[in-house]
C-alpha cells in the first residue's frame, strides 16, 4: 500500500476504533468482587495497589480477582513492566496510552491519563492526541511519533515494519525492544478485557477527547 493511502486507512481505522469504543454498551456484562473481601481476596487486591494506598481497588483489579488463582500469576509481570521496566517512563506511558486508545478502552487510557502519565511528564494535549490523532500528526515530536507508529503497526498488523524496526534499533538496546512488544501485548489484552465486559469507567478517571481525526 502506498505511503499515504497506509496513512489514510490508519487514520480511518483509529477513528473507527474511537467511535467503535464510544457506541458500545454501557452496561457491564460481568460484576467485579465487592466489598467486603474475604481475606485471600484483600491481601491480592493490596497487591495490585500502590503501597499505603488507601483507595478502594481500581474496578480492573477487582474484576481480575473473579479468577485470583491467574490474577496472581499475572501480578509480578504487570507490576515489573510498570514499576521495574528498562523503557524510559515517557515512552512507557506513550506506548500505553497509545494501544489503549487504539483499543478503544477508554477505562485504562483514563485511568493512566490522570496517574501515570502527567508523572511521566506527559500533557493533557499529548494524551488527548493519542486517541484523536494519526501518527503522523503535527502534535508528536519525531520521537513520540515513532512510538505510535510502532503501536498502531503492532495494533494493525501484529507486527512492525520492517522500515519501524530500524529505527527503533538506533534508539533502544535488545531488552528494551522486547519490553516494548510485551508492553503493547499486556496493555492491548487489558484492553481486550475491559472492552468485552463494558468495564465502567472509575469516577475520577479521565475521558476520551471528542474525536476530531483530520478527514
Amino acid at each position: 500500500m502506498p505511503e499515504p493511502q497506509r496513512r489514510e486507512s490508519q487514520t480511518t481505522q483509529a477513528a473507527a476504533d474511537v467511535t467503535t469504543s464510544s457506541s458500545m454498551s454501557s452496561k457491564p456484562r460481568m460484576s467485579p468482587v465487592a466489598p467486603p473481601y474475604d481475606e485471600e481476596t484483600g491481601r491480592l487486591l493490596a497487591k495490585w495497589m500502590p503501597p499505603g494506598s488507601d483507595m478502594e481497588p481500581l474496578l480492573l483489579f477487582r474484576l481480575l480477582a473473579l479468577h485470583r488463582g491467574l490474577t496472581g500469576r499475572l501480578h509480578p509481570m504487570a507490576s515489573g513492566l510498570l514499576n521495574h521496566g528498562v523503557l524510559p517512563p515517557r515512552d512507557r506511558e506513550i506506548v500505553i496510552s497509545r494501544i489503549t486508545a487504539r483499543a478503544g478502552a477508554e477505562y485504562e487510557w483514563g485511568v493512566h491519563a490522570v496517574v501515570s502519565g502527567p508523572a511521566a511528564g506527559l500533557e493533557r494535549e499529548l494524551l488527548d492526541a493519542f486517541v484523536t490523532q494519526p501518527a503522523d500528526a503535527a502534535v508528536f515530536d519525531a520521537h513520540t511519533r515513532l512510538l505510535v507508529t510502532a503501536v498502531d503497526e503492532l495494533h494493525d498488523q501484529a507486527t512492525v515494519r520492517a522500515a519501524t524496526w530500524r529505527e527503533l534499533q538506533v534508539i533502544y538496546d535488545d531488552a528494551q525492544l522486547v519490553e516494548l512488544l510485551v508492553l503493547t501485548g499486556w496493555y492491548r489484552t487489558l484492553s481486550t478485557v475491559i472492552t468485552s465486559v463494558a468495564l465502567p469507567l472509575e469516577s475520577w478517571a479521565a475521558r476520551f477527547p471528542v474525536t476530531s481525526l483530520p478527514s
